[in-house]
């Protein structure tokens, strides 16, 4: 293990009480400054001075893709919303008039997509469990109460609501022995996802109690650790206090025969660059662990061809899986960030061709939609008129997986629902109904 660096500085935070100060170096105007604060009152900011120091080019801001990556665009939001939010932070309104005004703006940003509040949440009996979805059969996403922050928040993030105010919007649980309780009683259960936020914002301690306990079910074949540490704090596996303790725990969990896997999130090359990754990549493979690698396609961040093919290249040669292309949720600042279906097709495609066969563990472009992850295969050409191939990756409905059909082509597309079954009057997935298991 790589455990010892000269100079390491300890984690420091950046919240919306630092956002001024930090948008200056932006070279960001008083009125703009005012607006960027306006959209962080609605979304949530955090950084850290890892990703402020040795990751953003601001030579570039607000243009960088790392800026654009985890701080606000005042166009991130409807003009009129951002006006009226501003305005009351120039008027030094009392806060409250200012929350009750961003939490109606967060109302109509649909906080929990896909159904995860309706459709997700399981039951034991006839009570609902806190802090855990089961959306496919054999996976449990569990979400623990003290991982659900970040070192850093992204702009475009799917799960925006875990960090705001508002209690009714959360996910999270501090009881593992009811996650263990439940585990037992389904199983078909054989995969849990610790996710978040981000489990990797807990120490060594907190993180081994919500883990030990999943290593004695022999079900599980495997446990997940969705994770963005290795791109905003790589130091959290190399030379933090506890990183031997938590890679000694990671080593636990492999050899007691059960696959850790890292769904490790970087959306942009210049998180893979740090020798600092380098080191904390290594540390995690050498527990035995492996590492799959993942994110979504994002307006003005990451829509080229030559971004994705150098990420999966550069993560290959690392020791990395490259698994998934996302296509941006339809939920908070989906219109800013959103690329249309059928040109994120093209970026695949064409980053897809352009790597070895090794590379090509990647599948996408992928929506996390409500009846499951829906991977858009192609565009074809029939009789004249151009359809979308699209094909289940995962479905809430199993036999649905893998069956192959067909949408209307649409340039503007950017979502399931934006979509016209070709072909048949719906789509496969519209006319089933699947229950979670109680």
């Amino acid at each position: 293990m790589i455990l010892n660096e000269a100079g390491t500085r300890r984690f420091r935070a950046y919240t919306s009480k630092h956002l001024d100060q930090l948008l200056q170096r932006a070279g960001l105007a008083d009125d703009e400054r005012l607006r960027v604060r306006a959209v962080a009152t609605v979304l949530p900011f955090r950084t850290n001075a890892y990703v402020v120091d040795e990751l953003i080019d601001w030579s570039a801001a607000p243009d960088d893709p790392i800026y654009r990556l985890v701080f606000p665009q005042e166009d991130m939001l409807p003009e009129a919303d951002v006006a009226r939010l501003a305005d009351l932070l120039k008027a030094e309104a009392p806060n409250a008039e200012i929350q009750a005004e961003a939490n109606r703006v967060r109302t109509q940003l649909n906080p929990h997509p896909a159904g995860q509040k309706e459709l997700n949440v399981p039951k034991l009996g006839d009570e609902p469990v806190p802090g855990m979805q089961h959306k496919y059969p054999e996976t449990v996403l569990f979400f623990p109460k003290q991982g659900q922050t970040c070192h850093a928040y992204c702009t475009y993030c799917f799960r925006w609501a875990q960090f705001v105010g508002d209690a009714d919007l959360k996910f999270a649980s501090d009881d593992v022995d009811q996650l263990v309780t439940y585990i037992r009683r389904h199983p078909e259960v054989t995969s849990v996802l610790i996710t978040g936020g981000d489990a990797m914002i807990m120490g060594e301690p907190v993180l081994r109690r919500y883990i030990e306990p999943l290593i004695g079910l022999e079900q599980l074949e495997s446990i997940r650790i969705g994770t963005k540490a290795l791109a905003y704090w790589p130091q959290r596996f190399s030379t933090d206090p506890d990183a031997g303790d938590t890679l000694r725990l990671f080593e636990q969990v492999v050899n007691a025969g059960k696959n850790l896997a890292f769904m490790a999130h970087f959306s942009h090359p210049r998180e893979l660059e740090s020798p600092r990754v380098e080191a904390a990549v290594k540390n995690i493979l050498g527990s035995g662990a492996t590492i799959r690698t993942q994110a979504p396609l994002i307006r003005s961040i990451n829509d080229d061809p030559a971004v994705w093919s150098g990420m999966w290249r550069r993560q290959l040669s690392m020791g990395m899986i490259p698994y998934y292309m996302f296509v941006e949720r339809d939920t908070g600042p989906q219109d800013y960030f959103a690329v249309p279906l059928a040109r994120a097709y093209e970026i695949f495609r064409d980053a897809y061709s352009s790597v070895s066969g090794l590379c090509r563990t990647v599948r996408g472009p992928s929506m996390s939609a409500t009846p499951g992850k829906v991977c858009v295969d192609g565009i074809t050409e029939i009789a004249g008129e151009r359809y979308f191939v699209l094909h289940l990756i995962q479905a809430r409905d199993p036999s649905l997986v893998g069956r192959p059909f067909f949408a209307h082509y649409d340039p503007e597309a950017v979502w399931l629902n934006d979509l016209r079954p070709a072909f048949a009057e719906r789509f496969p997935f519209e006319s089933t109904e699947v229950l979670l298991p109680v």
